[in-house]
């Protein structure tokens, strides 16, 4: 167990610097928000309170050892020993977790997935690996309620065997909030990770006078145990008033613990032949827009999301299957700075140019020109 002088020691090293080592480009104590696809610097960093926040998808701050949490996708024991490899602290049981983890690691798996700020003994792999077993059984047979149905139906016009093969399904939580439940499996079809889309959800301008981002807000809730057990636990439950916790203090979008969504519908992957063409679109909307015009389709987090992890999974899919790499990028700077990136480890990716007025292909989708026949919600669904 770590020492309460070791980790107030990590908590004072400087937010700035910290965000700058993993990555992120601070400008004027801002930087886009590494948790949903930001465009306009939403994430606002307080050099008094060492501590930063962004007041699109976060309801409080959070210090050096929280960001790197969940940037890093860390336990609290890993992002501890992160920090305090990277500014050359040193921690006084280091050497013992290092001949621990082996025996330790059994048990850490075994716990099914605690609570991140758990800095219990058990190896940091076992302690964040997502519990797939507890959340199977709710795609085994999927089920939308009134709202999802108009979400995917009416307002996305997505094809219902498109809802059936991604199986969609939906919930609603005790405070009356319609969530989508979006899983991700991998090749081989297993589950991997859930995405939680709140239907509920109405876009507010942000601090810096842009709208909440569409696709992949990656938010800590607390919901309870009935609640599918979607847990991530720093985030206050106290309620306002009746609408106002729907409308305000409810995330877009909240993932169980653990869970890593990187590329979405990779189960198409093996449906590809040599040389075939594969989409790759951002977040899942514009897969499913895709996919329902009739192309196969992947999806990446978004401009910010991109890992180094997912980039070799694409160029390893390009290697393996040889398929055609295609995309219709968004019509906004990051959206081409993707396809910029993308570009660089796949050379042979195709630019396809959206027309005036559509931001993504979603939008391109609604207005008909890419939607094929036989796309509405079957009647007896």
């Amino acid at each position: 167990m770590m020492e309460k002088y070791e980790i107030q020691k990590l908590r004072e090293l400087p937010i700035e610097k910290v965000a700058k080592e993993m990555g992120m480009k601070v400008e004027h104590h801002k930087a886009l928000c590494p948790f949903h696809d930001d465009h306009h610097a939403s994430l606002t960093f307080n050099k008094t309170k060492n501590s930063c926040r962004c007041y699109v998808c976060m309801r409080s701050s959070i210090g050096t050892i929280d960001l790197a949490m969940r940037y890093l996708g860390k336990d609290f024991p890993a992002a501890c020993r992160w920090l305090a490899g990277e500014h050359q602290i040193q921690l006084e049981d280091d050497w013992k977790k290092k001949d621990a983890s082996a025996s330790s690691s059994l048990h850490g798996s075994s716990a099914g997935g605690s609570h991140s700020g758990d800095d219990s003994g058990g190896s940091s792999s076992a302690k964040s690996s997502f519990d797939a077993s507890r959340y199977a059984r709710f795609f085994e047979h999927p089920w939308l309620n009134q709202a999802a149905r108009r979400f995917l139906f009416e307002e996305r016009k997505i094809d219902w065997r498109v809802v059936n093969w991604c199986r969609l399904t939906s919930w609603t939580d005790k405070k009356g909030i319609n969530w989508l439940q979006i899983p991700y499996f991998d090749t081989d079809g297993r589950l991997i990770g859930i995405q939680n889309r709140n239907l509920d959800y109405k876009k507010k301008k942000s601090s810096s006078g842009g709208c909440c981002s569409e696709e992949n807000v990656s938010s800590a809730g607390n919901l309870s145990s009935e609640e599918k057990c979607f847990s991530e636990g720093n985030v206050s439950s106290e309620e306002k008033s009746p609408g106002e916790e729907k409308e305000q203090d409810a995330p877009r979008f909240r993932f169980p613990y653990g869970a890593r969504c990187s590329i979405y519908n990779l189960p198409v992957v093996k449906r590809l032949k040599p040389g075939e063409r594969l989409f790759i679109t951002e977040g899942c909307s514009d897969c499913w827009a895709m996919l329902s015009a009739g192309h196969k389709a992947i999806a990446i987090p978004s401009a910010t999301l991109l890992k180094p992890e997912d980039k070799q999974l694409l160029v390893d899919i390009g290697r393996h299957y040889q398929v055609e790499f295609h995309m219709f990028p968004d019509q906004d700077v990051p959206g081409e700075s993707l396809f910029m990136q993308l570009r660089e480890m796949l050379p042979q990716l195709v630019h396809h140019q959206l027309p005036p007025g559509c931001k993504d292909f979603s939008e391109y989708y609604l207005l008909g020109a890419a939607a094929p026949s036989g796309s509405k919600e079957p009647k007896n669904k």
